[in-house]
């Protein structure tokens, strides 16, 4: 009896469906039975808080999925196996998802992945093209579901969220022209309301990528202002340290390239991260590209500092919480290497 044996990665979009029965049904037309290989990977690891959350819903949609090809094979002969990856590493981008499905696929004997045109693994923006090039690369066998997706207008929909966002926008412009006006004033007061008002209007739906917890986010807030003292100290200690260097007759200058796989996800954690590296003097962000970010120190203590993590750790402090930020340095666990420099 010919066996079809196929591997679906699943993300909770509106596809996601459409894409199963589109994987049972193909299976079905060319062979007396499938084994169906429902998979979630999960890109976060343990170390963040709402990975358990994260599991938890990987779970669901996985029951959720087997339910799916349970009705749509109806009497042929199926079989469903499920299952999540990643959980014991930590997966980047593209590459690292093609390798894992790979690696999956050839312990599993798969003939056939199945690809959700909408798939997005935790991501905030589909990432199918260059997921495709990544599989054609390993040599993994792959058949993007051809589903109707359906048109977007959330944009356009006044809700909850999209008042967090007005909210949000108006305060933070409200405050940043203060800052830069006379807070005592009642003319840089009602001015100051009325911009705000503007851009809160005319950006709040650009603003922010991901939605906003009512919870989380101001208490991300309360934390990015503890954050900013440790900042400024260690742009302090940066600037002391180069200056010593410069000063000296001999300038032990040793420029490298550093890659630095960092423990904070894309998005507004990373470019934070990579903001607060290249404002410390002495170290540069030359690229950030999902977690893995491209570093140029100046001097040996920079790239030592940049090693310990201490800005990581800051900035997992930031968007995660305390118990995040006590994690073993990029060093410790083996996450940056020079790549270019004098010292190779």
């Amino acid at each position: 009896m010919a066996v079809e044996r196929l591997l679906v990665p699943l993300s909770d979009t509106v596809t996601v469906r459409q894409t199963v029965g589109y994987a049972v049904r193909s299976g079905l037309d060319g062979a007396d039975a499938i084994e169906c290989h429902l998979v979630v990977a999960l890109p976060y690891d343990a170390d963040v808080p709402e990975s358990a959350r994260y599991r938890e819903e990987a779970a669901e949609l996985l029951s959720r999925a087997r339910n799916w090809v349970e009705e749509d094979a109806g009497d042929a002969d199926v079989i469903v196996e499920t299952t999540t990856l990643g959980e014991a590493e930590y997966l980047f981008g593209p590459r690292d998802y093609a390798e894992i499905f790979g690696v999956y696929a050839d312990e599993k004997g798969i003939d056939r992945l199945v690809i959700d045109p909408e798939y997005q693994p935790g991501v905030t923006a589909q990432m199918l093209q260059p997921l495709e090039r990544e599989l054609e690369r390993v040599g993994l066998s792959y058949d993007e579901a051809p589903v109707e997706r359906p048109a977007r207008h959330g944009r356009l929909v006044g809700d909850g969220e999209s008042f967090d966002r007005l909210f949000a926008t108006f305060w933070i412009s409200y405050g940043f022209y203060l800052v830069l006006g006379d807070p005592t004033y009642w003319f840089d007061l009602v001015t100051g309301a009325a911009v705000a008002a503007i851009v809160a209007v005319s950006l709040a739906q650009v603003t922010f990528s991901v939605p906003l917890d009512r919870v989380q986010s101001p208490l991300r807030t309360v934390r990015f202002v503890c954050y900013v003292p440790y900042l400024l100290w260690e742009i302090v200690k940066a600037n002391i340290a180069v200056s010593a260097v410069i000063l000296r007759p001999s300038m032990p200058i040793e420029p490298t390239l550093t890659r630095v796989n960092s423990r904070v996800r894309s998005g507004l954690p990373l470019t934070a991260l990579a903001n607060s590296i290249t404002l410390t003097p002495g170290t540069l962000t030359v690229r950030a590209s999902n977690q893995e970010l491209l570093v140029h120190t100046l001097i040996p203590a920079a790239r030592e500092d940049l090693f310990d993590g201490g800005l990581e750790r800051g900035i997992r402090f930031v968007f995660y919480g305390r118990e995040s930020a006590d994690i073993p340095s990029p060093e410790e666990r083996d996450d940056a290497e020079i790549v270019g420099g004098e010292e190779l």
